[in-house]
């Protein structure tokens, strides 16, 4: 698998999330899942978390950023997540994409690059997609260096 790795400038309160998403994403791994670990904040709080839950939950679709939509829709009351901000330690796939234009997610901050399947701009960009009706801003390579480390150890340990 190979991952972007260059750093963009972000806020102290970025690489904070970005953290608590990095912890979600060991503890996914520490279950024998993919350790991709996802957190959703509105104002400044932390309304959803997740992280890989696909062979847990037999469900294909428990990707953490949809874990982390479903648990922040919830805690909202509405599965419109307007303004919200959401952190995941590696770019998110088509589905979580489509899925957070679906939710309103205002922002999006992701840390390493999917060279393979990333669909924020490395082999897809949904978000640019001219007939989408909402538009997520979306940062790159906060804390990538990490976020490929724990994903590189985890299948370097399958191997």
């Amino acid at each position: 698998m190979l991952f972007w790795r260059a750093m963009v400038e972000s806020t102290q309160a970025d690489v904070n999330f970005m953290h608590t998403a990095l912890e979600e994403a060991k503890a996914a791994g520490a279950r024998g899942e993919v350790p991709v670990g996802a957190v959703i904040v509105s104002d400044d709080r932390i309304v959803g978390r997740g992280g890989n839950r696909m062979i847990l939950d037999c469900d294909p679709s428990a990707h953490a950023e949809i874990v982390a939509l479903r648990e922040a829709a919830k805690a909202i009351g509405n599965y419109r997540l307007l303004g919200t901000t959401l952190y995941v330690t590696i770019e998110p796939c088509a589905m979580c994409a489509g899925a957070m234009v679906q939710a309103r997610i205002a922002r999006l901050v992701y840390g390493a690059a999917d060279l393979k399947g990333g669909a924020a701009g490395s082999c897809f960009s949904i978000f640019d997609h001219p007939q989408i009706n909402h538009r997520v801003e979306v940062s790159r390579g906060i804390l990538a260096e990490k976020a490929a480390t724990i994903l590189q150890s985890f299948f370097a340990a399958r191997r």
